[in-house]
């Protein structure tokens, strides 16, 4: 069973419902329209921003190749990096949105949890950005200055009628359960309290904890897809799960653009996450297949 999520009130929901925004709401509004496209307030988002932290994800066709093959798969939004636009077909952006990517850090760092703004909201306007979105590590040594880089993100966010997807990961020397329901619950009511329109988490593990996190944030909540499952079956199955929990979508990089096929596999996850396929007899995935501290995006 689908929960729904208790968001009447929202700035998102208003707009996804057609009723009508002040003035002052009015680019933000059209941005949210792009991003929740297919009018049914569920999000697919593929973040391919992993080049920076973890070396190139597109090796062979390179990122346009890579992006081009999710146009017309489902795909309502890509994160990506400034620089990666300089090498991307402006029209792969006609039917998918672009969300930029502020945050970066490298595996090869002291301490690779540490996340720093490398771009801002001005200059993801002045590139076409339809939304910005920034890394959060609650529990990492450097926590104190990203939250501090979320809440100004957020008010720059809000005077350009920006909409801010917040990534928010427990991680860090203190964390011991990344996936603990109280922790992921608190992680994304901050991401909202500092004025995130839309909140990625990690999975909790079930749907009934899912459903607990979503009731306790005002805002749209999507979840990461985390590492490389074993199993395409194992994927349309986190996402069903992460669905019928009450999420509003997913945002799957490495399970999409690591697949075998990144354009099939995508138009497979959306078909779940957009109403289309619900999924019945794929095999529960291993859990041990998704490690409790592997949560990367």
């Amino acid at each position: 069973m689908r929960r729904h999520r208790a968001d009447s009130g929202t700035l998102s929901h208003r707009i996804r419902e057609g009723q009508k925004v002040s003035v002052n709401h009015f680019a933000r509004s059209l941005r949210l329209k792009r991003l929740f496209r297919h009018g049914d307030e569920r999000l697919m988002v593929v973040p391919l921003d992993h080049s920076i932290s973890d070396g190139p994800i597109a090796p062979r066709g390179g990122i346009d190749a890579l992006v081009g093959q999710l146009v017309g798969n489902g795909v309502d939004a890509v994160v990506l990096h400034k620089g990666s636009l300089r090498h991307i077909e402006t029209d792969r952006f006609t039917d998918m949105s672009l969300i930029i990517h502020l945050s970066a850090s490298t595996m090869h760092a002291p301490d690779p949890d540490a996340k720093y703004l490398v771009t801002s909201v001005e200059e993801s306007v002045r590139l076409g950005a339809d939304a910005v979105s920034v890394h959060v590590n609650i529990g990492s040594e450097d926590e104190r200055q990203q939250v501090v880089d979320l809440g100004a993100v957020a008010a720059v966010c809000d005077r350009w009628n920006v909409p801010l997807l917040a990534m928010m990961y427990p991680r860090g020397p203190r964390i011991s359960d990344p996936r603990d329901p109280g922790l992921v619950v608190h992680t994304a009511s901050l991401a909202a309290d500092l004025g995130a329109d839309i909140v990625k988490v990690v999975y909790t593990g079930t749907s009934d904890e899912m459903a607990d996190v979503v009731a306790a944030c005002p805002v749209p909540v999507i979840v990461a897809g985390g590492v490389r499952m074993d199993t395409e079956g194992q994927v349309l199955r986190f996402v069903n799960d992460a669905i019928c929990g009450g999420a509003a979508g997913v945002a799957m990089g490495r399970n999409v653009f690591q697949a075998p096929d990144p354009g099939a596999m995508a138009r497979k996850i959306s078909r779940v996450v957009h109403g289309g396929d619900k999924v019945h007899a794929v095999p529960e995935p291993r859990r041990e297949a998704v490690p409790s501290g592997a949560v990367q995006a």
